[in-house]
């Protein structure tokens, strides 16, 4: 597969990382992550898996969430079950609704969320996580990709405005004045514009929702913390993988989904006029300079982060994301718990960090992934 974008993240609030970019891992994988990699003579299978702590790690444990970070979770428990024998992670990227949903109902170990958990969802959580609550541990970030198929049309642009009102079934042919101006010279098509979104609950949908809601405020009117799809109009397609195997085959179509399905399905992105000197791209390295403005808004061992929606900083990507896994700080299930926390263990450590990038991801700025790291080994 060839990688037509430099995948890095340089940044928070209270740090800075530069990453390389690297290649991409494809975006249709499968949901059940059951096979274990062969090994031979009790050693490890691969040179990924050699310095991974296995702490006790044992039988299966099941999460569920968000799809935008599935690529990446895939070659976490690839590498996580070749090292620990006799392992089973099986995660499925079922959206990070589903995800949470299954989580306050005891069914997963955890969830991964592309937002984090709302007031009355941690209130839910006590239920499962007796003495305790669900928190929400940051693990990836980087830019949600406005992705489209257009024939003749190889570097789109589009501002917020245009954005929601195409979303919102307010613009429906591809030569509207609106998007003719922002591309002067581009051979727009007198078409019918194919909108996808997701079918899903989804903190994808919820992240562009508030980019809207705050960019656009005028011309997308809908609750910016709504994780199913809130418009009328468009086509629905289920999860990132299905958003974008659906913009890959239909002319004229645009949706949006986590930068690796883009880069994975050689789709091309909407670079975005933020008010800047100069449209900004989808890429990782453009969407760090975004979440360098990220706040930690969580107390205590949740470590919630808000992000920066409305920048217009150069070469700032305004559309992002960080996906968060939900666990219990207290009140896991004690035959799961060891599991748990050595694979998180895993996915926050420098080496299960520095594997992103291979998946077309980001790693977690320093000193996040630093706090989190204290955190995990804390849960009970």
């Amino acid at each position: 597969m060839k990688l037509s974008r430099k995948n890095g993240l340089r940044a928070s609030a209270i740090g800075a990382l530069v990453v390389s970019g690297a290649l991409v891992l494809s975006a249709c994988g499968s949901d059940n992550n059951t096979e274990t990699p062969a090994k031979q003579d009790g050693t490890k299978s691969s040179t990924a898996a050699s310095n991974i702590a296995c702490e006790g790690a044992k039988g299966q444990l099941l999460a569920a969430g968000s799809s935008a970070q599935k690529n990446a979770m895939d070659l976490w428990v690839k590498n996580f079950q070749a090292a620990c024998e006799g392992v089973e992670i099986n995660y499925q990227g079922i959206g990070s609704g589903g995800g949470i949903t299954k989580f306050n109902q005891g069914q997963v170990a955890f969830a991964g969320s592309d937002s984090a958990l709302k007031e009355e969802e941690v209130a839910e959580s006590q239920k499962i996580c007796k003495g305790g609550k669900g928190v929400n541990l940051p693990m990836v970030g980087g830019p949600i990709a406005i992705g489209y198929k257009l024939e003749g049309v190889d570097n789109l642009v589009l501002d917020a405005s245009t954005i929601a009102k195409i979303f919102d079934n307010k613009i429906t042919k591809w030569n509207d004045p609106a998007i003719a101006k922002l591309n002067p010279g581009a051979k727009l098509p007198d078409s019918t514009i194919q909108a996808f979104h997701r079918s899903d609950e989804s903190g994808t949908t919820q992240n562009l929702g508030k980019y809207l809601s705050t960019a656009a405020a005028a011309d997308w009117k809908h609750d910016p913390k709504a994780k199913s799809w809130p418009a009328q109009g468009g086509q629905a397609a289920n999860g990132s993988s299905g958003v974008a195997t659906a913009v890959k085959d239909a002319e004229g179509s645009i949706g949006y989904f986590e930068l690796s399905y883009a880069t994975a399905n050689k789709i091309s992105t909407v670079s975005i006029a933020t008010g800047a000197s100069a449209p900004v791209a989808a890429t990782s390295e453009n969407a760090s300079k975004a979440i360098a403005a990220a706040k930690v808004k969580g107390t205590g061992n949740d470590v919630a982060l808000s992000l920066d929606y409305a920048t217009k900083a150069e070469g700032a990507y305004p559309i992002v994301l960080v996906t968060y896994e939900i666990a219990c700080d207290k009140g896991n299930k004690a035959e799961t718990l060891p599991t748990l926390k050595a694979f998180l263990n895993y996915t926050v450590s420098e080496e299960g960090q520095k594997v992103l990038t291979d998946a077309g991801y980001a790693p977690l700025p320093a000193e996040i992934a630093a706090k989190v790291r204290a955190i995990v080994p804390t849960l009970s």
